[in-house]
């Protein structure tokens, strides 16, 4: 049956291939937009990069166990694929340490290095790896690569730096390479053959070293790199380092790239290769956007993700196609194209072509480079990856990061780099999870100017109200820690049942969360208070008004902290607490009370009977009937004044407690005030004093005014 043309999810699936073909028709959109006036600077910036790219990929070839031709078919037409259909104008594709790295972890153990099937492998291993990058780029998963911490990336090329390091020593040394190519692994196998090392090569690789690192200082904008080995290379030549058994590079084919042995794919094949392709392809995501975002926060340019993950996969497809390796990106080459003042991705299509012009040309010169000199050079790349800034920042950071990074690292030296990426992912989720679950939940008070309202644990707490900020999302990893803790407040001043919840902070709120606020509103009530909210998200207001929390509960809704404060002064707090018992004074409504300090003699609380009260309305019936009962209202006189029950005497509970006034012991006396709290402290003087006809109006002046009975005012 053929889907109907007013299908609502046609319109999404239209938009969705849309999309989609922007993204494979990138190429397109580069060739309409280019510039003319852009070609110069483009020549200049992409033939630098040439110049550089070439001995690097020699080098990354040879660190991944390829022959050099492997890594140069690469640098052919990696660049070109990554600039059309990539969107960063400054990231420079091709062959790379850390991709050569991986693949070296993945390949060492499913074949023997150099073989034919392990080249076969490598050129499969590049082309499922970007067959993975492009889908997830058509499928806009780029966000993917948010959920790598910059904590994460550092650790992780930091151990990567020791470990291509030590991954060098073998050519530095003259020795034979190590079987094992952890570190641990390295370290063994070198160690014993420290006393058989070539010192022709030694001296050439120190001397590689100390050359580059010299034209560092004097020609920092220089290929120095190239120049480096260059020098090195001549010196060598000179000094009969053939003759005297020192290992070169070898013939170089000046040929272009062959197509992949196809043979070399099988499902069996791919089975085996699927968790490490996933790893490279993830790793060299998470390269080359971090770095095309660093070079853009330079640069101004926007970068689209997926757009850069049809790049990265399209590089890696053509690489696979033509015989070459997995490739990412270059932070040491896409820095020196922006720094050289490239201006669109053509540069990197010019940098390829450099390569090729330089395999065809001077190909037979190359073949005589002294694998020690590129050893060297790679040494000194390896330690350049260890960014000592940005550890430094992070171990003076947060100590969540700074354990993500340590971690990261290590894992790196001892664990297929896969592994480590993925355990510190792993790590950085949870330390994520662990945070958001475990949102601060700050007791607030005013500053001394009653301006703003920040946690100060140094300064005392109300004894009613506590006023709660919440630094984190209420959904459902987090809500019991939010409870919990709000309770905890709670249960340091016994009694306490006034909540303050500030949802400032609060940008999500599940039904977990709702039905946190209805635990909490329910204790609160239970203990004769309640819990009041302040600046509620529009957001939470409509998830609270759909799951019909507004309509069960009736919360009460106030702008800003003292707004909410101010309605509980007036309307819940209670006067007597404040002006008898609390010498706090935390609000700014509690400095104009006044203020008694009479001792309440709390142990004949015990001791005395249980009062009895009187309804409002049997009170009004019982005032305007004689014999009328001595109404004693012992709230301060202000209160007094705004309404009191007909025939009522002002008493306030100070007078009361000082023994200063005393009610008629010839009649009843009924005791009032705003909720009865009050009354209780007074009838435990007075029934000290010898009175026992003591009777207290239940609900005090609040439940008078909810039956809407007569007040008296006084002018």
């Amino acid at each position: 049956m053929s889907m109907p043309s007013h299908d609502p999810g046609a319109p999404a699936w239209r938009a969705y291939l849309r999309h989609s073909a922007r993204l494979l028709a990138r190429p397109i959109d580069l060739v309409r937009r280019y510039r003319r006036e852009h070609i110069a600077a483009d020549l200049i910036a992409g033939s630098t990069v040439g110049i550089v790219l070439l001995p690097q990929a020699i080098a990354f070839a040879l660190l991944a166990g390829l022959p050099v031709e492997v890594g140069l078919f690469s640098a052919m037409v990696a660049p070109i694929a990554a600039a059309l259909w990539g969107s960063s104008s400054h990231l420079s594709s091709g062959p790379t340490n850390t991709a050569s790295i991986l693949t070296l972890s993945l390949l060492a153990g499913i074949a023997m290095p150099g073989s034919p099937d392990y080249l076969a492998i490598a050129g499969l291993v590049a082309l499922l790896s970007g067959l993975i990058r492009v889908l997830l780029g058509v499928f806009r998963l780029g966000v993917l690569v948010n959920f790598v911490s910059d904590s994460v990336a550092v650790g992780f090329t930091a151990g990567a730096g020791l470990l291509i390091a030590a991954n060098q020593f073998d050519a530095l040394l003259g020795v034979a390479r190590p079987g094992d190519q952890s570190l641990v692994g390295i370290v063994a196998g070198i160690i014993p053959q420290l006393g058989a090392a070539h010192l022709p090569t030694l001296l050439t690789g120190l001397a590689a070293i100390a050359v580059i690192m010299t034209l560092q200082r004097i020609v920092p904008r220089a290929p120095v790199v190239l120049a480096g080995i260059s020098l090195v290379a001549i010196g060598a030549a000179l000094g009969g380092f053939e003759a005297r058994g020192g290992a070169v590079l070898g013939a170089i084919p000046a040929t272009f790239p062959p197509p992949l042995a196809w043979p070399a794919i099988s499902l069996e094949r791919v089975g085996a290769l699927a968790n490490g392709v996933l790893a490279i392809a993830v790793i060299g995501l998470v390269e080359a956007a971090s770095i095309a975002r660093s070079i853009a926060s330079h640069s101004g340019q926007r970068i689209d993700s997926n757009q850069e993950f049809v790049g990265q996969g399209m590089a890696n497809i053509v690489s696979g196609l033509c015989s070459g390796m997995p490739v990412s990106a270059s932070f040491n080459r896409s820095a020196l194209l922006f720094r050289a003042g490239g201006q669109t991705a053509l540069a990197n299509v010019i940098a390829a072509l450099v390569v090729i012009f330089a395999v065809v040309v001077i190909g037979p010169l190359i073949a005589h480079l002294p694998r020690a000199a590129l050893a060297g050079a790679l040494i000194l790349t390896a330690i350049g990856m260890i960014d000592a800034r940005s550890m430094r920042r992070i171990l003076r950071g947060t100590r969540g990061d700074a354990l993500i990074m340590g971690f990261t690292g290590i894992t790196t030296l001892l664990l297929p780099l896969q592994f480590a990426v993925l355990f510190g992912v792993l790590m950085s989720l949870g330390h994520y999870i662990m945070r958001t679950s475990t949102p601060q939940v700050h007791v607030v008070l005013p500053d001394d100017q009653y301006l703003r309202w920040r946690h100060r644990p140094d300064r005392p707490e109300c004894p009613q109200v506590v006023a709660v900020e919440i630094l984190g999302d209420l959904y459902f990893g987090a809500v019991h820690h939010v409870e919990e803790t709000i309770r905890q407040h709670l249960q340091r001043v016994p009694g306490r049942a006034l909540v303050v919840l500030d949802l400032q902070s609060v940008q999500h709120c599940d039904m977990s969360g709702i039905h946190m606020l209805e635990s909490l509103m329910r204790h609160c009530r239970a203990q004769g208070g309640d819990v009041y909210f302040t600046h509620v998200r529009d957001s939470i207001r409509h998830t609270m008004g759909q799951s019909g929390f507004d309509a069960a509960q009736q919360p009460r809704h106030f702008d800003d902290l003292g707004r909410a404060i101010d309605h509980l002064f007036y309307h819940r707090i209670d006067p007597a607490v404040c002006i008898y018992e609390c010498e706090v004074r935390a609000f700014q409504e509690c400095q104009n009370l006044p203020k008694r300090t009479f001792p309440i003699p709390r142990a004949i609380a015990g001791t005395m009977p249980e009062l009895p009260q009187i309804a409002p309305r049997l009170l009004w019936a019982a005032v305007n009937h004689a014999p009328a009962p001595c109404v004693i209202d012992v709230r301060e006189p202000r209160e007094f004044a705004r309404g009191h029950i007909p025939g009522a005497l002002l008493m306030p509970l100070g007078a009361v407690l000082a023994g200063e006034l005393a009610p008629p012991r010839d009649q009843p006396v009924v005791l009032v005030c705003r909720t009865g709290r009050r009354s209780q402290r007074a009838a435990i003087t007075l029934h000290a004093q010898g009175y026992a006809d003591l009777t207290i109006l239940a609900g005090g002046m609040r439940a008078w005014h909810d039956e809407h009975l007569l007040e008296a005012l006084d002018a």
